[in-house]
């Protein structure tokens, strides 16, 4: 199953990777989300670094590990995460537009690996429309928050 957003950001493609590879900004959004995010190995920031999450989802305790698999500055972030028996993979693609604005494109695909994992995708296949709309919406927030740094950062 695959979600996938675009949304259009009034900077340059240079400090819109900037602000989006900024992991330790993005770490402390998630702690204050009520993600518990710990690094697991460090790279600087370069293909390989690891995350340990833990989360509520739908009233249980779930962890994932997240890794980023690909790296391509300044266009492409690739993130490969595993919770439980379900694979998700999530790359944030940027174009240049003009010297001043970019255009992101989220994606997310999840394979299920087990049972209940089919059973949770199937369960979000049924209510695509509403999750589409979800994940726009936070994607647009997303890119929001990304155009006010990258403003803030000029």
């Amino acid at each position: 199953m695959e979600f996938s957003a675009k949304e259009d950001i009034e900077a340059p493609i240079e400090q819109v990777f900037a602000v989006i590879t900024d992991f330790d900004t993005v770490e402390r959004q998630a702690l204050r989300r009520g993600i518990k995010v710990t690094r697991t190995h460090d790279t600087g920031g370069e293909v390989g670094t690891e995350w340990s999450a833990g989360f509520k989802f739908r009233g249980k305790e779930m962890s994932a590990d997240i890794r980023l698999a690909e790296r391509n500055a300044p266009e492409l972030l690739v993130f490969a995460a595993k919770a439980g028996g379900l694979e998700t993979g999530m790359s944030a693609d940027l174009t240049a537009l003009s010297p001043r604005r970019t255009r992101m494109t989220v994606t997310a695909h999840m394979q299920p690996k087990t049972l209940s994992a089919r059973l949770l995708v199937q369960s979000l296949k049924l209510a695509k429309g509403r999750v589409t709309r979800k994940f726009s919406v936070r994607v647009a927030q997303y890119a929001k928050s990304i155009e006010e740094r990258a403003r803030a950062s000029s």
